[in-house]
């Protein structure tokens, strides 16, 4: 079987929440692609560093430039054994591409893992894969998730057969614990 990932990001993506599951899931030894409409191998994004600073909601600086590792249209879902949405402003507009909703949708029908973080549930609920799952977010997306949002800890995590979840970033640790269980990762340190 495979041992490829997917993260489909896009500008203004959240830089740990792309980082983050990149470093991570490389360092257990996965290939790990990352994809953008519209952008090629070797073209970059822009990610958004999100803080909880006191204010109604989170700031945003201006984060990294992270490479995109493959074409977006070279995608062939049988190909991975994962996908990652990561949050942050990307979701809110690379869930109006036809084939980013294509290829959450030929993940799920598979049941393959599916991890999303703080705005990237916006991505599952337009491509309507959610059925009666429930699945977690930023709490200001809520209302896109209606009654398949379960409210948890920013830092905790939901899973709903295929579909990993967590709030944001703060996260991090347990949402990609879970998806590893998920993928029945091996780890042996020598």
């Amino acid at each position: 079987m495979s041992k490829k990932i997917l993260i489909l990001a896009g500008d203004y993506v959240e830089d740990y929440e792309i980082i983050g599951p990149y470093v991570v899931l490389s360092t257990v030894g996965y290939e790990v692609d990352v994809v953008c409409p519209d952008k090629k191998k070797g073209d970059t994004i822009t990610t958004a560093i999100h803080d909880f600073e006191g204010a109604q909601t989170y700031s945003e600086k201006r984060g990294h430039n992270f490479a995109i590792t493959l074409d977006f249209d070279a995608v062939k879902v049988s190909e991975y054994v994962g996908l990652v949405i990561p949050g942050g402003r990307a979701p809110e507009y690379i869930r109006l591409n036809k084939r980013v909703l294509e290829i959450v949708q030929e993940f799920d029908k598979d049941k393959k893992a599916i991890a999303a973080i703080c705005h990237g549930a916006q991505v599952l609920t337009a491509a309507k894969v959610l059925g009666k799952r429930k699945c977690t977010c930023y709490p200001a997306c809520s209302p896109d998730l209606g009654d398949n949002y379960k409210e948890v800890a920013i830092d905790g995590v939901v899973v709903d057969e295929n579909l990993i979840s967590s709030p944001a970033w703060p996260g991090l640790s347990k949402w990609m614990k879970a998806m590893l269980d998920y993928l029945e990762a091996k780890i042996t340190l020598k």
